[in-house]
This record gives C-alpha cells, sequence and structure tokens, in this order.
C-alpha cells in the first residue's frame, strides 16, 4: 500500500478514533473520581486499565507515538494498581487526573501536524518523571512494560506466530488490513509473512468491498501478548486471531473479541477455507476467563455493539426540520379533507395524522440523552474548585436518569459550569467558617433534574450562607442600579445578581470578581426558551432553578383563539378548562384578573386585554388552567381550537422582546400562531389581585377537573381534533 492510500485512511478513519478516544479519556477520569472513595475495588481499577489499554493501542494505529508513549506510562502504574503491587492514594489520583488532562490534549491535537511546543514537552516529562517514581521504576528509566515483574523481567525479542482471518465487513467498517500488518511490523522484525489467497473468489464473482483476506506471518519483538492483541482493537469482532507464544510449542491462544477462553488449537486451522468447526470454536465463547472479572458487556449489563450505530448530529438535525415540514404539510392536508366534508378522505388524512406523529416521537427520542453525563461532568470541577479554595464539599447528583435533547444539554453545559463555579466560591463556606456557625465542616452541593410541566427542571443548591443581601444592595446603590436609601423585595434584590457586570466579590481572582458571568448565564438560558430564576435562605443555602423545554423542535400543544389571533399553549400545562360569562371575569387595563374555582381564588390573565388584541368580543370565553413554575392561574381566551403538533419556529427579532412568548409555529392553513411561555405567564399572573380583592359576582363554570390526572379534561367547547369549534 503507497503513502497516499496510508494519508486518505488515516484522513478518513481519524475522526473516529478522537470522538472513540474523548469517550475512554471522559470515561477515565469518572473512573478515577470514583475511585477515591473506593481505592480498592477491583472492578473500577480493571476498567481504568481498560480504557487506558484501548487508547494505546488504537493510537498506535495512527502513528501517534507521543499519544502511545505517554499512555504506556499511566498504563504501567495501573497494572501495578490492580496487581496490588501499590496502593491508590489521593496524591496519586490527583497524579492521574493531571496526567488524564495532559491526554486529552494530546487526543486534540492528534491531527495537528505542528510541531509540540517546549514547554508543553517539558511539562508532560515531567508527570512521566512522577509517573517512573510511582511506579517504582526510577526517574529517567526506560518505559516499562505493562506486564507483571516476572514477565517484565524476562522480556527479550521473541518470535511469535500469528495467523489472522480478517472478516468480510472489515473494508466496509472503514479498516485496512495492511495498516494493522505496518503497525505490527513497528514492534519488531517480521521476517516472513504469508497470504493466504484461498478464499478469494474468482475474479467474475469478486466483491471489491468484501474482503477475504488471511495472514500468517512471524513477529520477533521484545512485546508481550496483550500489547500484540492490542494491534487488533479496532477488528476484534470482524476477525479471527491466532497468536502462538514461542514456549507453546505447537499449542496456540485464540483472541475473538478481546477474550482468551480456549487454548490448544493449531494455526493450521486457518489455511485454506473454514470448516463449521473452526468457525465454531473461534466465534462462539464470551464467556469469562477463570480469575478475571467479567466485564458488564459479560454479565448482560451493556447491549453489544452491533446494536448502536453513529450518526453525524447534521444529519439528525436534517431529518428533524424536514420531519417539522412533514407536520406542517399534514396539518394542511388534514384541513384540506375536513373542508371537503368526504369522510374516506378525512379518515385517510386522520390515519396518516397518527403515523407522523408515531415518526415525530420516534425521530424525537433519538436526540434525547440523559443530563446525568453532564452533572458527573462536574465531579471534577468540584474537587478540583474546593481543593483550590480550601473547602470540603460533597457533590450530590440526583435524577440522572432525566432525559434531554442532545442540543439543550451541549448548550446548558457551560451555563452550569459557572453556577457550580459560583456556588462553590461564594455560596459555601470554609470548614472553619461552618463550624463555627453550627453547621458540619462538609458542605454539600446537590444537581438535580427533573421532569415537570412538559419542561426539565434542573437546580443547583446548597447549604451554605446563601446571598448576602444587605451587602448586595449596598454594591447596587454604589452602582447606581438603585437610588441609595430604596430597599426593594428581597426577591428584587436577588436578582440583581444577573445584572450585567455586577459582582460582590472584593478582589478579583480567577473564579469570580470582574462581574462577568450571572448574565451571560441568563441570556445563554433565556436563549434556550428557558428561564432561571434564585432563592436564598441567608445561612441556609440558596437555590437555582432552571426549566428548560424538553426539545428545540417539535410538541404537542393547545391551540386556542383570541380575536383573530391565535396562540398555542404547551399541552403539557394544561390543567383544565373552564367556561365563564365574560362579567363573571373582569380584568383590568393590564389584563389581569381573578375568578372564583371551586371556592379558591384563580389568578387570571387576558389575552385581549395584555397584548391589546382587536376583534369582536364574545359573549361567553373560556379560562386555560395552566400550571407551571409551581403555579396555577389561567388565561381567558375566546375560542377553544384543539390539539395541535407545534413545530417550534424561532421568532422574528421585531418580536424577541414580547413578554410571555417562547417562539411562533405555523398552522396548516398558513397563519402563524405564538407560542406561549407559560412560566414568564405565571409571573404576569402572579402580580394580579390577590384575595382581599373582590371576586366578580357569578362563579365559573367548572367542567371534569382532574388535578392528579397530567392529561387535561376540556370543556364541551374543546376539541380533540386539529381544526375550530363552531
Amino acid at each position: 500500500m503507497n503513502s497516499d492510500a496510508d494519508d486518505s485512511f488515516i484522513h478518513d478513519v481519524l475522526p473516529a478514533f478522537i470522538s472513540e478516544a474523548q469517550e475512554q479519556i471522559e470515561n477515565l477520569e469518572q473512573l478515577l473520581l470514583q475511585l477515591e472513595d473506593a481505592p480498592g475495588n477491583s472492578e473500577l481499577l480493571n476498567a481504568l486499565f481498560r480504557c487506558a489499554h484501548t487508547v494505546k493501542g488504537s493510537a498506535g494505529i495512527f502513528g501517534l507515538d507521543r499519544v502511545v508513549a505517554f499512555t504506556h506510562h499511566i498504563e504501567t502504574l495501573l497494572d501495578k494498581l490492580r496487581e496490588g503491587q501499590i496502593c491508590l492514594t489521593p496524591a496519586l489520583d490527583t497524579l492521574l487526573l493531571k496526567c488524564n488532562d495532559e491526554l486529552r490534549v494530546l487526543i486534540a491535537h492528534a491531527a495537528s501536524p505542528e510541531e509540540e511546543p517546549v514547554a508543553a514537552s517539558a511539562a508532560r516529562a515531567a508527570l512521566v518523571e512522577q509517573l517512573q517514581l510511582a511506579a517504582g521504576a526510577g526517574p529517567g528509566a526506560e518505559a516499562p512494560s505493562a506486564q507483571p515483574p516476572a514477565a517484565a523481567a524476562a522480556a527479550s525479542p521473541r518470535l511469535w506466530r500469528i495467523a489472522v482471518a480478517f472478516g468480510a465487513d472489515t473494508y466496509r467498517n472503514g479498516m485496512d488490513p495492511m495498516a494493522l500488518l505496518n503497525y505490527l511490523r513497528a514492534m519488531g522484525e517480521m521476517p516472513s509473512l504469508t497470504c493466504n489467497c484461498a478464499a478469494v473468489p474468482a475474479l467474475d464473482q469478486l466483491d471489491p468491498e468484501t474482503c477475504h483476506l488471511a495472514f500468517e506471518l512471524e513477529l520477533d519483538t521484545r512485546a508481550s501478548q496483550d500489547e500484540i492483541e492490542s494491534a487488533f482493537s479496532f477488528v476484534r469482532d470482524d476477525c479471527e486471531l491466532l497468536i502462538q507464544p514461542p514456549e507453546a510449542g505447537d499449542e496456540s491462544r485464540t483472541q475473538p473479541a478481546g477474550n482468551r477462553p480456549n487454548r490448544g488449537r493449531p494455526a493450521k486451522d486457518l489455511q485454506g477455507t473454514e470448516t463449521a468447526n473452526s468457525r465454531t470454536a473461534i466465534a462462539a465463547p464470551n464467556k469469562p476467563v477463570p480469575g478475571k472479572p467479567a466485564s458488564p458487556k459479560e454479565n448482560g449489563t451493556e447491549e453489544t455493539s452491533g446494536r448502536y450505530i453513529r450518526v453525524h448530529a447534521d444529519r439528525l438535525d436534517a431529518v428533524i426540520n424536514l420531519l417539522g415540514e412533514l407536520v406542517i404539510a399534514g396539518a394542511g392536508a388534514a384541513l384540506l379533507a375536513r373542508q371537503t366534508r368526504q369522510g374516506a378522505l378525512i379518515e385517510a388524512n386522520g390515519q396518516m395524522g397518527r403515523l407522523i406523529e408515531e415518526i415525530r416521537n420516534g425521530t424525537l427520542q433519538l436526540r434525547m440523552v440523559p443530563i446525568g453525563e453532564t452533572f458527573s461532568r462536574f465531579r471534577r470541577v468540584v474537587r478540583d474548585t474546593a481543593s483550590d479554595l480550601g473547602k470540603d464539599v460533597l457533590l450530590e447528583i440526583q435524577g440522572g436518569d432525566t432525559e434531554l435533547d442532545k442540543m439543550m444539554v451541549e448548550r446548558i453545559a457551560d451555563p452550569l459550569m459557572h453556577l457550580v463555579r459560583n456556588a462553590l466560591d461564594h455560596g459555601l463556606e470554609t470548614p472553619d467558617e461552618r463550624q463555627a456557625a453550627g453547621k458540619s465542616a462538609q458542605g454539600t452541593l446537590v444537581l438535580s433534574a427533573c421532569h415537570e410541566a412538559g419542561s426539565v427542571l434542573i437546580r443547583i443548591s446548597d447549604d451554605g450562607r446563601g446571598i448576602q443581601r444587605d451587602k448586595v444592595l449596598q454594591r447596587a446603590w454604589d452602582r447606581g442600579l438603585i437610588e441609595p436609601g430604596v430597599r426593594p423585595p428581597d426577591e428584587d434584590i436577588d436578582r440583581l445578581i444577573f445584572e450585567p457586570g455586577f459582582s460582590t466579590a472584593e478582589t478579583v481572582t480567577n473564579l469570580s470578581g470582574r462581574g462577568v458571568g450571572m448574565d451571560v448565564v441568563r441570556r445563554n438560558i433565556e436563549a434556550l426558551r428557558g428561564t432561571v430564576t434564585l432563592s436564598s435562605d441567608p445561612g441556609l443555602g440558596s437555590r437555582i432553578d432552571i426549566r428548560l423545554p424538553l426539545t428545540l423542535a417539535i410538541i404537542d400543544g393547545f391551540l386556542v383563539g383570541v380575536g383573530n389571533s391565535k396562540f398555542i399553549f404547551p399541552l403539557d400545562a394544561v390543567v383544565e378548562v373552564i367556561e365563564s360569562r365574560a362579567e363573571a371575569s373582569r380584568t383590568d387595563e393590564r389584563g389581569r384578573g381573578v375568578v372564583e374555582l371551586r371556592g379558591q381564588v384563580l389568578p387570571v390573565v387576558s389575552l385581549r386585554a395584555l397584548y391589546a388584541l382587536e376583534g369582536p368580543e364574545p359573549e361567553r370565553t373560556s379560562v386555560v388552567v395552566l400550571q407551571a413554575a409551581g403555579r396555577r392561574y389561567g388565561v381567558q381566551v375566546d375560542q377553544l381550537l384543539g390539539q395541535h403538533q407545534t413545530v417550534i419556529k424561532p421568532m422574528g427579532r421585531m418580536f424577541r422582546s414580547l413578554r410571555g412568548m417562547a417562539g411562533s409555529s405555523i398552522l396548516g392553513n398558513g397563519e402563524v400562531a405564538l407560542i406561549f411561555d407559560v412560566v414568564t405567564l405565571s409571573q404576569l399572573a402572579a402580580e394580579a389581585p390577590g384575595s382581599t380583592s373582590r371576586i366578580p359576582k357569578g362563579s365559573a363554570e367548572s367542567t371534569h377537573h382532574t388535578p392528579d390526572n397530567p392529561n387535561p379534561t376540556m370543556s364541551r367547547h374543546a376539541t380533540t381534533e386539529q381544526g375550530t369549534t363552531p
């Protein structure tokens, strides 16, 4: 294979390696953090070693010598840890975390051909020296083998016999057998190499995308069998591999998919075409080796890799966009079908609508990922930041299995990072301060997530000192944000920390003091159609709630009409619909009012008055009861137009400042309907007159109230299908 083909192979496959390696590095970090609480856990140590070994073996295929050499030292230390020759200490765990950071940098620059800066090389050399000292090899020693000491001492150039038959899908999976052989050649001398062509079909029957190659070779190397096997990491599930150690005579050990359960199979079984027996002998076993901890895959806790497929995010986004257009087109077709009043056509469109809804739900589910993966990344942040600040902090993660759109998860990571660091710096006290206040020396930071009314609630809470409102107020006076001497309500004081450039830090540090962060956090969350609220109890702690929609693409909505305008509520936020006469739910000029609902006062917002909507007023109106942010309130509307599959479109720049709106949608007839932000609308409703105000004469007529049922029960005016009511 010429060098151009090598370069093309590396260029095509290297991005996949980088993605896989980054996942392994994330796993390494999480395992190291878990080992701090259980330093003797053999399963965690074995998993840690496997991650490092996978990164090293994969990097060797691409000739990433710096990654291979550095990971080899990490692997050696990890091998001694799992063999029990040394014990994991906090200092050693910190060293391994630093090495993992360095490995992340090396992987990030794997595709860059630029020469490494001298300072970076010197820093890595210092880490290598610390690894060697920790492993007991002494500084400046040659990189030791990852095998046990007895075998390492006896290691010398030995002649291995290897037979490998590549699977038919090797080419289709993006692998090149010649690249693997070149990697083996780099391990030592290759005195002989024979290509077995017995399985190659006749030329007129040859499929150029199907691999029929099989090789027998001799390798003179100091490498161990594990290191030789690592060369085949990417094709373990798609090849048959036999390795005959020098001391084994005619005996050999098989290596299917990373395990070695069978012994005594001669290499000559791979000569010529395969027999049924030889196929069974190699492909069958995935049972654990005696004395070796079973991997998650062996225990059945993890699906086989063949059940997963990687899809580029851009392709999935394109499918979601097309699905949105399909939903709009389907709504238009359904509207036209109803206008024709042809029963068969209406039924056919109804069936198509149900299929579109199933496709929508299944496709959107593809982008849903558990937020716990993002939460877990903060273990390292809390560990290192608390250590730098001299604080003892326990991080608790709750609701990590709560699923959220992958795009939302990626875009919420930075705001969460700032909020966590802010809680560590400003909220939680040092151990001495906590003990002086009668608290335990260790502070607690809780990251939690749960579903609430069609959205996801992410909460960051701590048991620290809380917001020092007097200090915040004084800083606001000094900066002219509030007129000196004026003290607003506590909630308004808390919201001041989201003002641009606002900070209560006395000195500028690498964590705080510049007033940059909290305003950006709020802006980024609002850009996701989310909200952020803060509450605090002085001396007891603070809590920040972030509410985000489940997805940015398509939701189930409830369509209503007011005058000549159409609006959509998220269906999950709708509790019930009540009916009342216009005089029974009077509102002021700002659209605020109340109605009586089963003996309780319900705040109501009139959309007609709030947004100055034109159109004739009906004799009877409906009140849609919503629940959001722990509040229940009503919205007065003219028409109930039923459930509607809502494709969320961004609002134009002119309407972005319109309070209470989260986006827009296109209806089947081409009209545009605005989508409400039910949390912001609840804040408008909360400003309505309280129970001391006069309740209008006449009570609301309630229908089929089911408070424990998350699905709304509509009044007799509501429809369950799209379209208007008579």
